[in-house]
């Protein structure tokens, strides 16, 4: 048994097989290690270890029970870490990735611990930065971004990380299909889903070169050190190749506009909504000024990406109702509320594009 860890403590790991492995394939690391679980990685099993000369690493593995295909993909978050070691993109480093399920009844993988603290919450923000840093946090933030966004993905052994073509078409498919088999279960439905639907399928602009694109990029996703540099960029096991303006969108979105009173981004309380940052505006042009990409698009792009939220919203809202998650501690009413100001943001996004009838 290791020092400081008991079974019940470590749920998922089978701790005395999974020493063992590490033993046999990681030689940077000594077992045994102290095990403390960490917050946050959505629900997967997340634990930082620290073995014998106080070397520290993280472990994950998907959370326990029957999971939905491709989901928690262990496999695509060590794939994308380790195709990006050697590029701008800050990423941990990737130490070893056990497919055996036999040794703990899933996938996991050992990645490098690194400074920094994930910003969730404004009180985050407010413990963690000062003003100049978060300025400073701000501009990382976007051109952590672009350097992603500039990779080409082949040289560095990703270019089969998804379908190259035809992203944002896609996206639309799915979570229209997932708004429409979640209507009985949330009890609830919007007419303005579905003309937004029809609009942004009608409208979908030409797509570029693909990119990694991240799928979830935001401060919550990113450890960042107390002078505002993004240290790491976590929680890759969505990413694939798309459209990096459709995930320039999504992270935009999240941040309030400066120039707009009262607009702090979507999330009330977020990170975002602290005092000191730059509004989305700036950050967009500071993404095009490091990519010299054309932002033409960008209102149908962050139309796109609050149509997609609101699905997701309206999803996990039927599945509380339902009782497939446990609603144990959540504010249902905060969340349905949530969702129809997304449906709002989308709808007022909106009217800046044309659609082909």
């Amino acid at each position: 048994m290791s020092p400081e860890t008991n079974e019940s403590a470590t749920p998922g790991f089978d701790v005395a097989r999974v020493e063992a492995w590490i033993q046999d394939h990681i030689s940077s690391l000594a077992p045994p290690f102290s095990w403390t679980r960490l917050t946050g990685g959505h629900s997967n099993l997340t634990f930082a270890l620290v073995d014998q000369e106080g070397i520290r690493a993280v472990i994950r593995r998907p959370p326990e029970g029957k999971l939905l295909p491709k989901a928690h993909d262990m496999g695509r978050e060590y794939k994308v870490i380790s195709g990006l070691a050697d590029t701008a993109v800050p990423v941990p480093e990737a130490l070893g990735f056990c497919r055996d399920t036999s040794v703990t009844g899933a996938d996991f993988y050992l990645m490098s611990m690194v400074p920094g603290r994930a910003m969730y919450e404004l009180e985050d923000v407010e413990e963690w930065l000062d003003h100049e840093a978060r300025v400073r946090m701000a501009h990382s933030f976007i051109d952590t971004l672009a350097a992603l966004h500039a990779v080409d993905p082949k040289p560095i052994g990703l270019e089969d990380l998804g379908r190259p073509d035809g992203y944002v078409n896609r996206q639309l498919r799915t979570w229209y299909g997932s708004w429409t088999v979640s209507v009985e279960g949330a009890g609830y439905d919007d007419e303005r889903i579905h003309r937004l639907h029809k609009l942004l399928v009608s409208a979908v602009p030409p797509q570029g070169p693909a990119r990694v694109v991240h799928g979830d990029f935001g401060p919550h996703n990113c450890m960042v050190d107390q002078s505002g540099n993004v240290t790491a960029v976590l929680d890759w096991e969505i990413a694939t190749l798309g459209d990096p303006l459709a995930d320039l969108a999504y992270a935009l979105n999240g941040w309030g506009d400066a120039e707009v009173e009262g607009d702090v981004g979507l999330l009330p309380g977020g990170a975002t909504t602290a005092p000191g940052f730059p509004g989305n505006r700036v950050l967009a042009k500071r993404y095009a000024d490091r990519t010299g990409a054309d932002l033409t698009d960008l209102s149908y792009y962050r139309c796109f990406n609050y149509f997609k939220t609101a699905c997701i919203l309206h999803g996990v809202y039927a599945r509380y109702l339902l009782g497939q998650k446990s609603s144990e501690g959540v504010d249902l009413p905060a969340l349905y509320e949530r969702m129809l100001t997304t449906i709002d943001r989308a709808e007022a996004m909106s009217g800046s594009i044309v659609g082909v009838d």
